[in-house]
């Protein structure tokens, strides 16, 4: 059962008995702060009173009094009390714990977690990589928030779909197609396709920079002459009228600000045509390639129309480069429904493009095909002067599939924040074509990985850290940490393979965790001390909270039967087996939770609470050692359920337990 559902649903007949049953005030209905004062608490008397125009203690007072009379209350929980000015709080009958938690010890598949009631088809985008270029932490965010998100969906019952749109189209292949005709070592190309594969592909973007770069810098420092004269202005300008001074500042401010961003631009631009020109080889190169740009752009179109020569490169390159995506995926426990590249919908863009010009929802601007959306102030491009297609175009065609694929009733897109405006774009331009009503066109939005720097890992320069590399990283040091605890021991307790093989699934589950418990539209720093501590909420410390758990059971022998005897009711004497058993019950609540914003760490949150309530429970209650073989069986029992939740709800992270650490 979900308690907190179930509640909120009670609370709901009670506000609609006063005139006030909106869904913001059931939002209301909550897991309790400070377990002292209930389980759970309705805050709902205080926004109410306001519309009613009553005191909130006395709406509190009424709201109790509808709660108390109705039978299924009172089957629940305890009579409802009133705090401060208008709190009510909620605690749950013993009895009804004792219930659930036995219902859900003898529940193995889903502990309890009932399935949604509204059952739906997601489609889950996520992870994404460009082809021919090698998985960088970059690729952390998307990867992990998106099968995050698939698995908990699956597991509460909806049809998921997840779905990894793989760049193998495009621009880059042009560069790559390039910097093969002009720069490949063939030897390696033999040795490590990807890696050569990458290395041109680096190679010609930083050629193609530094041309634009030196075109640009020019027009860039020429604008951050005007900005800091039209500065020099403002600042010795005074507002004849004293109450303009605030709005004076807050111009100087915004001046100021844009200025110091040109001027980081501009610092850039002169970092990467330093790179090239104090480099004597690359210096050669960038002068004999003087034209990089145009020709890059003239073998992506080539390759796009057809010609035979390019089609031919790109079906070999490929197939060495998504077997390097699969390698890492399959390192990372991850996996998809359907995987399709860019190239896949080429055949749907000339008919996207012709729909949305038919519909005259497409006009043509300066030559090209474009869409202007209402709410924003530049259009969305969909075919360029030259004819060549965009990615929007791609991403319409997409949709298009999709839709006649499989009907899903919402699509969730796990992409950057920085291609916000892109995807309100794109789902304000697919709603005005196709209608969509009954389909949610969802951006999941997240933040960035930052370098120790506090900068964002540079991916289109190629220089972010290669995933295997930082995954490499972890296990090392995952292995050190193991090693230095089992040395310690006055009999080691690991062999090598053992301490290899835990180090593996510890390490791996660091850099996962890591990214998941983080909110994902905040920007985090990549850091290996932090992921890899064993304290705090991190995967190790989830680690060790399940592996101590499986170790009570080692160190029970046969007595730890008495947990699989499935007839056998809980008996709570002391306080921390209660609130060990409600810890356990929460766990649908956090699935709601995750599902509600498309946020994974609600439930690292939700699990790092019963770990912390697990390791009360354990130094307040002795186990293996309690007073009576009821209590014994409880204990037991609370653990074999702490395990089981543990194991399922970092599962559905896509995190592996071990079980000695």
């Amino acid at each position: 059962m979900n308690l907190l559902a179930e509640l909120r649903s009670l609370v709901a007949v009670a506000l609609a008995d006063l005139g006030g049953a909106a869904p913001e005030l059931l939002d209301m209905v909550r897991s309790a702060q400070d377990r002292k004062f209930g389980d759970y608490q309705a805050n709902c008397a205080m926004p109410l009173a306001k519309t009613l125009g009553k005191p909130p203690r006395e709406i509190a007072q009424q709201l109790a009094a509808a709660l108390a009379v109705q039978p299924r209350f009172a089957e629940l929980c305890e009579p409802p009390e009133i705090a401060g000015p208008g709190f009510i709080n909620l605690r749950l009958r013993n009895d009804v714990l004792a219930k659930e938690a036995h219902q859900a010890l003898n529940d193995q598949e889903r502990l309890g977690v009932p399935l949604s009631k509204n059952l739906k088809t997601y489609i889950v985008d996520y992870s994404g990589p460009n082809v021919a270029k090698p998985m960088h932490v970059g690729h952390i965010r998307s990867t992990v928030i998106g099968d995050a998100l698939a698995r908990t969906l699956r597991f509460l019952g909806h049809r998921v779909i997840g779905d990894n749109h793989i760049g193998d189209w495009g621009t880059q292949f042009g560069m790559i197609l390039y910097g093969y005709k002009h720069f490949v070592d063939a030897a390696a190309l033999q040795r490590q396709p990807v890696a050569e594969l990458a290395r041109l592909y680096k190679l010609v973007r930083q050629l193609v920079d530094y041309h634009a770069a030196v075109v640009e810098l020019p027009k860039q420092r020429a604008a951050v002459e005007l900005r800091a004269a039209e500065l020099t202005r403002l600042q010795a300008a005074k507002p004849a009228d004293p109450k303009e001074t605030k709005k004076h500042e807050k111009t100087i401010r915004q001046q100021s600000e844009s200025l110091a961003d040109a001027r980081e631009e501009i610092a850039g631009l002169e970092k990467k045509i330093r790179a090239v020109e104090s480099d004597p080889a690359l210096c050669k190169l960038a002068g004999e390639h003087a034209q990089i740009n145009a020709a890059v752009l003239a073998e992506t179109a080539k390759l796009h129309a057809g010609n035979p020569e390019n089609r031919r490169l790109w079906a070999e390159f490929l197939p060495a480069c998504r077997a390097e995506i699969d390698r890492i995926y399959e390192r990372l426990d991850i996996h998809f429904d359907t995987q399709h590249g860019e190239s896949f919908f080429q055949d749907r863009l000339a008919g996207v493009v012709e729909e949305f010009t038919n519909k005259k929802i497409a006009t043509l601007s300066n030559g090209a095909t474009a869409i202007f959306l209402d709410g924003f102030d530049t259009p969305l491009l969909i075919r360029k002067q030259d004819g060549a297609y965009l990615y929007a175009t791609s991403d319409l065609a997409t949709i298009q599939y999709r839709l006649e694929q499989y009907q899903p009733a919402a699509i969730l897109y796990v992409v950057d924040h920085r291609q916000s405006l892109h995807f309100g774009q794109l789902f304000a331009a697919a709603q005005k074509c196709w209608g969509l009503e009954n389909v949610a066109l969802t951006h999941v939005k997240f933040g960035t990985v930052l370098g120790k720097d506090g900068k964002p890992y540079k991916t289109r320069e190629g220089t972010a850290e290669g995933l295997d590399v930082l995954l490499d990283e972890a296990i090392s040091r995952a292995l050190a940490i193991i090693a230095e605890s089992d040395n310690a021991k006055e009999s080691p307790e690991f062999t090598p393979q053992e301490r290899k093989q835990i180090a593996t699934t510890v390490g791996l589950s660091a850099v996962k965790y890591a990214d998941l418990c983080q909110n994902r539209e905040s920007d985090y720093e990549f850091d290996f001390d932090k992921m890899c501590a064993t304290k705090g909420n991190t995967a190790a410390y989830m680690q060790y909270a399940f592996a101590r758990v499986k170790s009570i059971f080692e160190r029970g022998g046969g007595t730890a039967k008495l947990a699989e005897d499935r007839a056998a009711v809980p008996q709570f004497t002391h306080p921390p087996e209660r609130a060990l058993a409600l810890a356990c019950l929460r766990f649908p609540e956090s699935l709601d939770l995750v599902t509600a914003d498309h946020r994974p760490n609600h439930l690292t949150a939700y699990l790092y609470e019963l770990a912390n309530q697990f390791s009360a429970f354990y130094e307040a209650c002795p186990v293996l050692k309690a007073a009576t073989p009821e209590q014994l069986r409880t204990r037991l029992q609370l653990c074999d359920l702490t395990a089981r939740v543990l194991k399922q709800g970092l599962g559905l992270l896509g995190i592996k337990t071990v079980e000695r650490m």
